[in-house]
């Protein structure tokens, strides 16, 4: 029988974060260094697509790295 590895990621890695279809509000936190506040007011200028399901904003992973890499 082979022998199997396991690797264990912390989920709130950056690098767990770049591998996520959409981002949350905490995933712009620790990517862009901001308060909670700012996130939600970067929401609210909609310079990047994201949607609401429930009470929980998913920002579209693709289109805050492309508004994101145009900032820099």
């Amino acid at each position: 029988m082979a022998a199997c590895e396991v690797f264990e990621v912390d989920i709130n890695s950056p690098e767990a974060i770049l591998e996520k279809r959409t981002y949350t509000v905490e995933d712009i936190q620790i990517i862009l260094g901001i308060s909670r506040g700012t996130a939600y007011k970067l929401l609210e200028k909609k310079e990047f697509r994201w949607f609401k399901i429930g009470s929980t904003y998913r920002i579209s992973k693709n289109s805050f790295d492309n508004w994101l890499d145009k900032m820099m």
